[in-house]
């Protein structure tokens, strides 16, 4: 895909059969970043105080002036060289976590590498390339649920990468009190470390299983993370581990007379209050979080970001 036209990488987009392994993104991405090397869309930096790290890409007018979503320069690669060597370690890595689980954490090496937060850097950088690509659509709509769906199928071959059985799946809920009668739940990842147990097809789900929902952003979403894990546990009858898994939380809003600021979309208080009236989730991750996520005490106790899940928590979560 070298040299694509912003064309190409948008028929690679609503191609339903792409995206299938690693590679695939990380081949789209590296097209995607050649693509702005070479054609050099408008680089806009938001001035949104203390968001100045925050750039946009501004389309030509073939392409019809659009304006991608704000990307963080902090984690997004903006060159591929920098991507084709950081993906080469990011599936190294990868590799070491299926062989030696959280143990791969340790050692000089890679405690250094961790520091990185390459790990986060490289997620981000082969995610959001998808939704700049989405956001040069004529059409919004035409390609908002491809994007969030390419996010789920990304994390979840990341994590059949590192030897953790990993799919969604539809289950039926027998509503109680009402003979015959049950509900239909979607969910968009169910994984565990005993492959033997996981199946589309299981009806419900095993004790070892953990449900992950995965969505771009927390946005008019959160309410219903919090929602199935009441539902699932009152339903099923004991509890079941419910994490949530964003990417960011930030759009682009309109500032005096510029329309490049920058606003968070995470609603701290619905959180809280979700917590305290429902219960608490079983793990709340975020790819690139809010700076509140890491200064706030009562955020900081159960928002962590990607890189600690991947490392740390998945291996905890998912029991043997």
């Amino acid at each position: 895909m070298k040299r694509a036209t912003l064309g190409d990488l948008q028929e690679s987009l609503a191609d339903k059969a792409g995206f299938k392994q690693l590679d695939d993104y990380i081949t789209f991405c590296s097209a995607y970043l050649t693509l702005v090397e070479l054609e050099r869309p408008t680089r806009i930096v938001s001035p949104s105080p203390s968001n100045e790290h925050y750039v946009f890409y501004q389309y030509g007018k073939a392409d019809r002036n659009k304006i991608t979503r704000p990307l963080n320069t902090r984690l997004f690669f903006e060159s591929g060289e920098e991507l084709s060597a950081a993906s080469d370690r990011f599936i190294d890595f990868l590799g070491d976590l299926k062989k030696h689980k959280q143990a791969a954490a340790s050692g000089h090496s890679r405690k250094r590498y961790l520091e990185s937060n390459e790990i986060n850097r490289v997620v981000y950088t082969l995610q959001q390339s998808v939704g700049c690509v989405g956001d040069s659509f004529e059409i919004e709509n035409q390609s908002r649920k491809r994007v969030g769906q390419l996010f789920e199928s990304l994390v979840k071959l990341i994590i059949k990468e590192i030897g953790i059985a990993c799919e969604p799946r539809v289950i039926s809920i027998l509503i109680p009190g009402y003979p015959g009668r049950e509900m239909s739940y979607e969910l968009d990842l169910v994984f565990s470390r005993n492959k033997a147990i996981i199946a589309s097809e299981t009806r419900h789900i095993h004790s070892a299983e953990v449900v992950g929902s995965v969505k771009t952003t927390s946005k008019d979403r959160i309410d219903k993370v919090f929602l199935d894990k009441f539902l699932l546990t009152k339903l099923l009858g004991r509890d079941i581990p419910v994490i949530a898994i964003f990417l960011h939380d930030v759009q682009r809003a309109k500032r005096g007379e510029s329309i490049f600021g920058i606003n968070s979309t995470f609603k701290t208080n619905h959180f809280l209050g979700y917590t305290v009236a429902l219960s608490k989730l079983d793990g709340v991750y975020y790819v690139d979080p809010r700076p509140d996520m890491r200064t706030n005490e009562r955020l900081r106790e159960q928002i962590r970001d990607f890189q600690s899940f991947l490392v740390r928590d998945l291996w905890t979560l998912a029991r043997e």
